[in-house]
Formats: C-alpha cells, sequence, structure tokens
C-alpha cells in the first residue's frame, strides 16, 4: 500500500519526522527525536497481558534514554479513550501517548478526532481488514475467548457456554472486566449470545446479555472483575478470559493451584486489539517509536510469547522467522478451527447493545 504523503509536524530537537518510517536514516531519525522527548506515556498494559512486561522490557533496554511511564494497567478500551479526552490540555504524566484498544474502539476514537494517524515501516504486512487505510488505528495481535477454570475448587471443568448455567458453578464465574466498558467482557457477553444461536452483531449482544441475566439470577454469576488473583483464592474460580491471558496466568500460578484452560465448544469468538497514538500526545515522536518496535519480529515475537497470535503473524511465518517452540506452545490449531472474526459492524452492533443494556437487562455491578 502507498506509504502517506504528507507530513505531520512532530518538531523534537529541531526534527521533522515522517509519518510512515521508508530507510534507516528516517529511523535514526525518529529515535534522536524520541530520545530527545526522554519519555513514553502508556496506558492498560498489565504486564501478564500479551506478555507486555518482557515487550516493555525490551523497549527499555533498547531505548534506556526513555522512561516508560505506565499508566492504570487495569484501565479498560472506554477508560484509555476517556484519558485522552481530559488531558487533552495537558501535557504532563497522566496524558497517555498510545492506545491499546478493542477493535471497535478504533473508528469510535477516530471519528472523535483522538488519534494521530501514523503508519509503521512493515505497515504493507498488516492485513487490510484491520487498519484503517490512513494509518489511525492498525490490529496488533488476536486470541479467542476462553475459560480458565481453577481445579482445586470446580470438579468437573465446563466444555461450553451452556455447561456454566450448571447449578455446581454457584458463586463461581466472572468475566475479566467490566462489560460497560472493557472490549474483552463486552465480547466475552458477544460470544454467549453466539453460542447461544444468535447471528453476530445486535442479536449476539441481545443474546448475551439474556444469557448473563440467567447466569446472575441463577447465582453463578460472581460480579467481581476476574484476573489471577481471585482465580487463585477461589473467589472466581471460573474467568472468562482471553485464552493468551489465562494460558500466561496459569503459567504464573505454576500449578498453585491447578489451572485448566478451554476454549469452549461453540461460540469461539476471536478478538483483534488494535493500537493508535493519541492526537495529544506529549511524545508524538516516542509514541512513533513505539509503534515501530511493537511492528517490528521483535515486537511481535513478544506478543507470541504472551500466548497473543500477532497480526503479522502469516508473514513471519511464511518468513521463518518464528522459532518452533514458541509455535509449539500455542493451543492446539483444532482449538481456533471454529473461530469467528466478527466484523467492526457486528462487534459495533453488540458493543452498543451491551454497554447500554447490561445494568437494565443483568443488574449486575461488575468491579
Amino acid at each position: 500500500m502507498t506509504k502517506m504523503g504528507h507530513i505531520l509536524s512532530a518538531v523534537a530537537a529541531g526534527l521533522m519526522v515522517t509519518t510512515s518510517i521508508s530507510s534507516a536514516q528516517d529511523l535514526a531519525e525518529l529515535e534522536a527525536a524520541a530520545k530527545a522527548e526522554g519519555m513514553l506515556t502508556t496506558i492498560a498494559l498489565p504486564h501478564d497481558w500479551c506478555g507486555y512486561g518482557e515487550v516493555i522490557a525490551g523497549f527499555k533496554a533498547k531505548y534506556p534514554e526513555i522512561t516508560v511511564n505506565e499508566l492504570n494497567p487495569d484501565a479498560g478500551s472506554a477508560d484509555e479513550l476517556e484519558a485522552v479526552r481530559a488531558n487533552k490540555d495537558n501535557k504532563g504524566p497522566q496524558a497517555p501517548d498510545v492506545l491499546d484498544i478493542g477493535f471497535a474502539f478504533g473508528p469510535q476514537a477516530q471519528e472523535e478526532g483522538l488519534l494521530m494517524p501514523y503508519k509503521v515501516s512493515t505497515w504493507d504486512s498488516i492485513p487490510d481488514n484491520v487498519k484503517d487505510a490512513d494509518g489511525h488505528w492498525y490490529g496488533d495481535y488476536y486470541g479467542v475467548l476462553s475459560f480458565a477454570v481453577n481445579t482445586d475448587i470446580v470438579e468437573n471443568v465446563p466444555a461450553d457456554w451452556s455447561d456454566l448455567l450448571n447449578d455446581e458453578y454457584a458463586n463461581s464465574i466472572a468475566l475479566a472486566g467490566d462489560p460497560r466498558a472493557s472490549n474483552q467482557a463486552i465480547l466475552g457477553v458477544q460470544a454467549a449470545g453466539m453460542a447461544a444461536g444468535a447471528e453476530p452483531g445486535e442479536a449476539s449482544g441481545t443474546a448475551g446479555l439474556d444469557f448473563f441475566k440467567q447466569l446472575n439470577e441463577k447465582g453463578n454469576f460472581v460480579p467481581t472483575i476476574g484476573k489471577s488473583g481471585t482465580l487463585a483464592q477461589g473467589a472466581t474460580p471460573i474467568v472468562i478470559w482471553w485464552d493468551y491471558n489465562a494460558l500466561s496466568g496459569r503459567d504464573a500460578l505454576n500449578g498453585n493451584p491447578p489451572v485448566e484452560v478451554v476454549v469452549p465448544a461453540s461460540g469461539v469468538l476471536a478478538g483483534v486489539y488494535v493500537q493508535a497514538i493519541s492526537a495529544y500526545a506529549p511524545h508524538p515522536n516516542a509514541a512513533k517509536l513505539w509503534m515501530e518496535y511493537l511492528y517490528s519480529d521483535e515486537g511481535q515475537l513478544g506478543w507470541l510469547k504472551g500466548y497473543c497470535h500477532p497480526i503479522r503473524f502469516n508473514d513471519m511465518v511464511e518468513r521463518g522467522v518464528i522459532p518452533q517452540e514458541l509455535l509449539d506452545a500455542l493451543p492446539p490449531a483444532e482449538s481456533y478451527e471454529k473461530a469467528y472474526f466478527p466484523t467492526l459492524e457486528e462487534q459495533e452492533a453488540a458493543k452498543n447493545v451491551i454497554t447500554s443494556g447490561w445494568d437494565s437487562t443483568v443488574g449486575a455491578n461488575v468491579q
């Protein structure tokens, strides 16, 4: 795809940096400008999510002159956009430079004028259907919704969404986020609706709300944001989680307690997250350099180590640059054969139904 022809003004140390990197000289200029800024502010990047701990460490090691300021690691996608809105005129440490948000939130943020366009040097290897043509947002990685189950507490591991309604799972099941704000939780509700037979889009959102209403009325749903700690403590012995979060959480617990990760038999919903730069970024060059790192082979392999399928996965497989041990560490390929990738329109329709209808239909204040 043709690189953007216009130039964004990004003045640091007297340098002008183009919207895409086309040569080693351009990258050197970007590095110098980013180092002059001296800081990168991220938000919503838990270290146990998608291998981000190692990814951030890798960036710091490569660019020790740049301090990484990490805001609210547990924020949801809606919280990230609100942080940009709230800090439009603030060039201090509370203003995020970069965003990692759910697919449906990218166009929303673009429409509001919250995003700065930028095309990384590996732009052409990012599939067209998961990026804005002008570079406002672009897919970074994907996974599927799964069940993380504490088998010290749960004797019979659920194999599908319908199993979650069984009486034996009283006070057991949690979403890994607030479905009024978290992309992960929103897609968890949508996946349940699709498992119930609803078509992707508005219908799956409605059916998903009905499913969680039943789950809540039975007393099986726990209105606590599920994570490794609540899973291990038994407060939420079943967490509806992205497979990569569930697998890395299982590894971190190291068998204490034992955790089984299940990709459900139906309603296998794949979710793509996207990267973007804030239009009000205090450190725009550091933000662009961060994107270059994330979309390099090194950055993409960092996500893969965290069990995420990086967006350039197919390109990297074709070029033979993925170590076999990383491929072997992924769940069996057949677990993903039924995975459905909802379109942006389907996600947006379901999201609108779920975020607006959760309180009135389900009535569980997740926090």
